[in-house]
């Protein structure tokens, strides 16, 4: 069905969008027994946009701590706690639901010709379980004998011994992965049940594949740290041993086996987000993606190669001369398919016809970062240079550049993006360019001063630091002032478009995929009739 014929099909029949639909319930009570899947997708986006916020406002407070040797505005144990629920924050309840949760759950659905996802009562009970873990992440840092202050790995044996309120912050994660799984396999079951007639599996889009990959780690990686935490609940609370050495147990196991799952846990955050720059580069290239076989090939062998690289974590910690190689090669077999997707995105831009326009900035801005972090990821991954810049500010410089750079610049890259189509606005796109514009400033002048830090030796997650670290601090002090004031011009900007002030729109950016062939806000059930799939996703 064409895309004009799908519309005006669709405009001739007055069923009401999902933000007009009144169900059984009015107002947030309608919002929050909802199982409309564009609606979760929206609960998650709001959810998550307050953690987020809450997280920047933690960062740029230990950057002002930062700012100069000796204290300024808080102790040792408060830097602590803050830069633990920091982590909690941003890992357990921003980066890894991330794309996924809010643009997966609100395009899946409409990227392959469904009416919703398979089981939409799981969904909204996958909301329900992220919104108990972080409340209970939350209460963890008021109750007992004040917040944790172990970082957001919960290291053992440290994080069995100390006094702060370690079970509750545990408790609140084991939580958190249970509504992961419930997502992840809500997606898989969907893409193979659900696609729509004509659409085979090499002509479903590219970020439904991101999300395939994605959800068969959360499915099979996410179990063993959720196995994990309850460990560490158990020697808390029963003294079995574990992972204390004084009562049996093996530290070292517990690092084995938190980063098995948390070395693949980066790839549910940057999978999703490649696949949505994966939808962005050919709807501005206005050209057919290249290599879409590649991708999908690449996708996937991130999602399996990525289980088995956990030990490029723990080069320092004593593992045999062969592990080490073997987990350093390991890691440079993975950098492969990530390069193959960034190769295909700029043979893409090869000979096409840029229309250059704000989701496109962000997605170049998305590569430049994303090579940053790729490229300084194998100065970690060799076991020289991991040795000499390992527990330095270097590592969160890197991790900076692939999890938030590469995360977040995609989940910004995507609501540009697709914001029109939720929301049937669209925004102003010179101010969303200058928002973008100091944002990527200032996330440069924040992060890369990191790398010269950890060089010189400066040691991460410490509060304080030796004089000769200082010029470096204070950039990267001023540089989160930077992100942070992009970061309000783009929130802003959205807002006022969001309340009224921008033009109504269905389609700004001619896309092919089946989001764009239906109306802006999409219709309850999507599509009046379920459409036939007769070529791929991208042909311009």
């Amino acid at each position: 069905m064409s895309k004009q014929h799908m519309t005006d099909f669709n405009n001739s029949h007055k069923e009401p969008n999902y933000l007009e639909y009144r169900g059984k319930y009015k107002g947030i009570l309608g919002w929050i027994t909802s199982t409309d899947h564009k609606r979760i997708g929206l609960l998650y986006f709001y959810s998550m946009m307050f953690f987020f916020l809450a997280g920047v406002v933690m960062g740029l407070l230990m950057k002002y701590e930062l700012i100069s040797p000796g204290e300024q505005i808080m102790g040792a144990q408060t830097y602590n706690g803050l830069f633990t629920l920091h982590g909690l924050t941003m890992i357990f309840l921003f980066v890894i639901p991330g794309v996924a949760a809010v643009f997966g759950n609100f395009f899946l659905p409409i990227l392959i010709g469904a009416k919703d996802v398979s089981f939409p009562r799981l969904n909204l009970m996958s909301w329900y379980l992220y919104i108990i873990g972080a409340i209970v992440v939350l209460i963890s840092q008021f109750i007992g004998d004040g917040p944790p202050d172990t970082g957001w790995t919960f290291y053992a044996p440290y994080s069995l011994k100390t006094n702060t309120n370690v079970v509750a912050a545990v408790t609140g994660a084991f939580i958190l992965g249970f509504s992961s799984i419930l997502t992840g396999l809500n997606f898989i079951v969907t893409m193979h049940r659900l696609r729509a007639p004509g659409m085979g599996w090499l002509r479903m889009p590219l970020f439904g594949w991101a999300l395939y990959g994605t959800g068969w780690i959360q499915l099979l990686a996410t179990p063993v740290v959720g196995i994990t935490f309850l460990m560490v609940i158990a020697e808390r609370l029963l003294g079995i041993g574990f992972f204390d050495p004084a009562i049996g147990g093996d530290p070292i196991l517990y690092q084995h086996l938190f980063w098995i799952y948390s070395h693949p846990a980066v790839y549910i955050m940057i999978l999703p987000a490649m696949g949505a720059i994966t939808e962005i580069i050919p709807t501005f290239a206005r050209k057919t993606i290249f290599g879409y076989t590649a991708i999908v090939i690449s996708s996937m062998a991130i999602a399996f190669v990525g289980y088995f690289v956990w030990g490029h974590h723990m080069f320092t910690s004593g593992m045999s001369s062969t592990s080490r190689w073997v987990f350093s090669l390991l890691t440079f077999l993975v950098a492969i398919p990530s390069a193959i997707k960034v190769f295909n995105w700029t043979a893409t831009l090869y000979k096409s016809s840029i229309n250059l326009q704000t989701p496109f900035y962000w997605a170049i801005a998305f590569v430049f970062v994303f090579m940053i972090g790729g490229f300084s990821g194998l100065v970690l991954g060799s076991l020289a240079t991991d040795i000499h810049v390992h527990d330095t500010a270097f590592v969160v410089a890197h991790f900076h550049y692939i999890v938030f750079g590469g995360t977040g610049f995609a989940f910004f890259g995507a609501l540009h993006y697709w914001f029109p189509k939720m929301f049937a606005k669209v925004y102003n796109f010179k101010v969303a360019n200058i928002g973008l514009i100091v944002f990527f400033i200032g996330f440069n002048m924040l992060y890369f001063p990191m790398f010269y830090l950890g060089l010189l030796g400066m040691p991460r997650r410490y509060y304080d630091y030796l004089p000769m670290f200082h010029s470096a601090n204070i950039l990267s002090t001023v540089g989160s002032w930077i992100m942070a004031t992009g970061l309000l011009i783009i929130i802003i900007n959205l807002i006022r478009a969001r309340k009224g002030s921008g033009k109504e729109i269905d389609d700004p950016w001619d896309g092919k995929t089946l989001e764009w062939t239906i109306p802006s806000p999409p219709i309850v059930e999507n599509f009046e009739q379920i459409p036939e799939v007769k070529h791929g996703p991208y042909e311009y």
